[in-house]
């Protein structure tokens, strides 16, 4: 018993089907509908490898703590009987080693040549396990051991350095080569283009469903001046000036000179498909104040920009459908709290 599934009749009267007619050339999207999700696909490539790159930057610190605080406990593991001085300070100088060589990747957003020098410390790594297994007063077992998790954490460097080395030169790649994070996110909003062009375009409308943020101020001649809340209580401040606009379609944006935080983006409006009301997209890109690793740890507690302009369109929306914001117990209070309501009314 088979299955079949007709692409449908030709022009001819005879039937030509082997194929699901989803997939026929008639089903398929207009390359012209196609084409602007095409390009920022296209733009964004480069980044692949990254994940792992974090992961082996983490690896690298955690192995490195070890081999400096513990130095004749790694030792022991990986077969030498009895650690001397030597043993001791060759441990602590590759515990060095293996945390230099992680906060390079953390703290690069295009950590190519870090992760390469990883692959070079794990030659210089199975040299001194060579070294090591060729003594016969040490355990071989456990350097056999050692050295075949050595092999494996080798084998994962040399993939990633060489996934991140073959990665095309896009605008997304240059940007992360000067420490800059691109960033996009787009919501579909139940409102016509015009309307919601409007509310943006008034920029002293953002505080209400931007949460970070805390005043923007008009000061004429396209500039504005904003001040934002920052990690540990701080307050971040810039002026912004508009560098491109059309109306009912496009806002961009730079800071100027002498901000706390570079920054600059666009925010575009479309209708969106199917009669659905407006197709909002924000592209931001920002210089983090303590690099990649700060913008890591930031994303640990959603104060990470990508993260809040997601949150911020989500609220924009309901401000825009709805005339404000929907809280839920766990947006209203952040992180670990009791479970009751709260005593008075949540703020952004």
């Amino acid at each position: 018993m088979g299955t079949g599934f007709e692409v449908g009749a030709d022009t001819s009267g005879t039937q030509q089907g082997t194929v699901g007619s989803a997939l026929g050339a008639d089903s398929r999207p207009r390359a012209s509908s196609t084409a602007p999700y095409q390009r920022l696909a296209d733009s964004d490539r480069g980044t692949g490898g990254l994940s792992l790159a974090d992961f082996l930057g983490y690896f690298s610190l955690g192995l490195g703590l070890a081999e400096v605080l513990a130095p004749n406990a790694v030792a022991r593991i990986i077969g030498v009987k009895e650690p001397d001085d030597t043993h001791r300070r060759t441990m602590q100088l590759m515990g060095l080693r293996e945390i230099s060589s992680g906060m390079a990747i953390l703290t690069s957003q295009t950590p190519t040549k870090a992760v390469w020098s990883r692959v070079a410390g794990d030659a210089i790594d199975l040299a001194f396990l060579g070294k090591t297994l060729a003594n016969p007063d040490n355990d071989r077992g456990r350097t056999i051991f050692a050295t075949a998790n050595v092999l494996a954490v080798t084998a994962l460097d040399v993939m990633c350095a060489r996934e991140l080395s073959q990665q095309p030169r896009t605008a997304t790649r240059k940007r992360a080569e000067q420490g800059i994070i691109r960033t996009r996110n787009s919501e579909a909003v139940r409102e016509p283009v015009a309307e919601v062009y409007a509310c943006w375009r008034n920029f002293e409308n953002v505080p209400q469903f931007m949460r970070h943020l805390i005043t923007v101020t008009d000061i004429g001649d396209g500039r504005s001046h904003w001040v934002a809340k920052a990690p540990a209580g701080r307050e971040v401040q810039w002026e912004a000036k508009i560098t491109a606009e059309r109306e009912n379609e496009l806002i961009a944006w730079k800071s100027t000179e002498g901000a706390d935080v570079y920054n600059a983006g666009a925010v575009s409006f479309r209708e969106a498909p199917g009669g659905r009301g407006t197709e909002v997209r924000v592209e931001l890109e920002y210089d983090p104040p303590f690099g990649k690793l700060g913008s890591k740890v930031a994303m640990m507690f959603r104060e990470e920009p990508g993260q809040q302009v997601e949150d911020d369109l989500r609220h924009f929306k309901q401000v825009m459908e709805l005339g404000e914001i929907v809280f839920s117990d766990a947006t209203a209070q952040r992180g670990m709290h009791p479970g009751m309501p709260p005593t008075s009314p949540p703020k952004l």
